[in-house]
């Protein structure tokens, strides 16, 4: 079983940056899949950027340039830069990932992006 903890939510103004944290409770690296994904208030969640077991990673196109996602093995988290932000990216940030076959969620990290 894997425990994600978020973190590094906040509120910031237009053009702002945020780095989001998700530490996991196993070693990352047998993690085969880590996914950032957004709910924004009446909206369905939607994926946002990932990294796999190899390093590669995805980006939702919106979010291509402006989000950088990151992995740091001696601490088993993994991070979301986020970059230029703008009101559309306020959402609830959430970290997931496949491991042995089984889907985990974190509880998320509240982003509002307001001047």
């Amino acid at each position: 079983q894997v425990q994600l903890v978020e973190s590094g939510g906040g509120l910031v103004q237009p053009g702002g940056s945020l780095r989001l944290s998700c530490a996991a409770s196993t070693s990352i690296s047998s993690i085969e899949i880590i996914n950032w994904f957004r709910q924004a208030p009446g909206k369905q969640r939607e994926f946002v950027a990932l990294i796999n077991s190899r390093g590669d990673t995805n980006y939702k196109p919106a979010v291509e340039g402006r989000f950088t996602i990151s992995r740091d093995f001696a601490s088993n988290t993994i991070y979301l830069d986020m970059n230029s932000l703008k009101p559309e990216d306020t959402a609830l940030y959430v970290c997931n990932a496949w491991y042995r076959k089984n889907n985990y969620w974190g509880q998320g990290t509240q982003v509002t992006v307001s001047s």
